[in-house]
């Protein structure tokens, strides 16, 4: 029992410029599906405007409407298509079978490791040529040499599962020499080996600095910050989620309505699949005045409603965090040093948030900051995994380091960034 392949997946672009795109699927059903689907599609830099979704536990049937979170954006609509399909049960076999399926192995993590002259900038670029060419990244390691040079190090995976191909490989040096120009110096790229567990290393922020980080509220000081900066950011520390099962005789309705930002749905898709709930039918309505409502009629994986009060509880209090807070950002010192901080949790698969490591750089990049070196780690805290990136910043004129306002406008900007606010 299935359908044609070509019908899995389908994409249907605008009318007109500005008008969205649909993608629809129409699949067999398997748990945490919207998550992955909806992962994808941040992967690709688009923001899903409005989204309906409806499953009734083995077949699963999703519409999302999505536009490119800047115009400038190159969509390469085949394969975000090929990678959609890539993550949905097999169309050719039962979804009796596919329930049982493990799904498809983990890509090969490949090493990325190229000597550049250093210039403002340059990381970024690096980065939106790595994102454009569908490798994701999954570990970085930037270190400075005192003559000049930078040594980049980049563990990444191949959306397109094709960098065991020598043309591939050379693809990406290519692309990389382009960007860089006469900055280029050498470029190698292969499977990763021992190196990786190296510096797959946890974290070892300092308990003050890990405080202020993973605290479940940000510090009044951080909130009195960003107020100042922009009176609208007063609005931004509200959410509300609404458990109702009267409405329906087998699911559990869940009415959120919270601050839009970038990846919102995904984030909401995550913590149903970390939380075991299915989300049997959804309507995720499009942002007013910045502000979204989504009715979310759920299930436990047993298919009975949420009733225990505790449950109820806590898949309340982590949604409204997640909304409020989905990403933290902190500048602290490190020793003599300033050390920009970001993080945000990790899924229960292990996979960090997509796109976090452009989007920071991007937002330094346009305000003038020259990065010296940058990482990312992982951090456990009692309930959760983080993805935690490291940048050390170089003093600027226009932003000097000691200054608790310019420290402020640079917390403020990345945060945006990372918000699409």
């Amino acid at each position: 029992m299935g359908i044609p392949c070509d019908d899995v997946v389908l994409i249907q672009h605008g009318k007109i410029p500005d008008e969205p795109s649909v993608i629809t699927v129409n699949c067999p059903d398997k748990a945490g599906l919207g998550c992955d689907l909806s992962r994808i599609i941040l992967e690709f830099g688009l923001c899903i405007t409005r989204g309906d979704s409806s499953k009734d536990g083995r077949w699963c049937y999703l519409v999302l409407w999505v536009v490119p979170q800047h115009s400038s954006l190159k969509v390469d609509w085949e394969s975000l298509k090929s990678r959609l399909l890539a993550a949905c049960p097999s169309c050719l076999f039962s979804y009796y079978f596919n329930q049982q399926s493990n799904g498809p192995s983990p890509s090969p993590l490949y090493l990325l490791k190229f000597w550049c002259l250093d210039q403002k900038g340059s990381l970024h670029d690096v980065t939106r040529v790595l994102c454009e060419l569908d490798l994701s990244i999954q570990r970085v390691k930037v270190m400075p040499t005192p003559d000049g040079r930078v040594l980049d190090l980049f563990f990444i995976t191949d959306g397109m599962e094709l960098l065991d191909t020598k043309q591939r490989r050379e693809n990406v040096c290519e692309h990389l020499t382009a960007v860089l120009g006469k900055n280029f110096i050498n470029c190698e790229l292969q499977l990763a080996g021992p190196e990786y567990e190296r510096l797959r290393g946890f974290s070892d922020l300092p308990p003050a600095v890990a405080e202020e980080l993973f605290g479940s509220e940000p510090s009044d000081k951080y909130t009195s910050m960003l107020q100042a900066l922009s009176p609208s950011m007063k609005t931004v520390n509200k959410a509300t989620v609404t458990v109702d099962n009267i409405m329906s005789p087998v699911h559990t309705l869940l009415q959120i309505r919270c601050v839009d930002h970038k990846g919102l749905i995904y984030d909401v898709m995550r913590i149903s699949k970390d939380c075991n709930i299915q989300i049997v039918y959804g309507r995720f309505s499009s942002s007013v005045e910045g502000v979204r409502n989504m009715d979310l009629f759920v299930q436990q994986t047993d298919g009975k409603k949420i009733v225990d009060p505790e449950r109820q509880i806590a898949l309340c209090s982590r949604l409204k965090e997640e909304m409020l807070h989905p990403l933290r950002v902190i500048i602290a010192n490190r020793g003599p040093d300033t050390e920009l901080l970001v993080a945000n949790p990790v899924e229960l698969s292990g996979k960090g948030r997509p796109r976090v490591f452009y989007d920071v750089t991007f937002a330094l990049k346009t305000l003038g900051i020259c990065i010296f070196s940058a990482e990312i780690v992982r951090h456990s805290t009692s309930d959760r995994q983080w993805e935690v990136y490291k940048f050390l910043l170089e003093e600027a004129h226009e932003f000097p380091l000691a200054s608790s306002r310019a420290r402020s406008l640079i917390v403020n900007r990345v945060r945006r960034t990372l918000m699409g606010w």
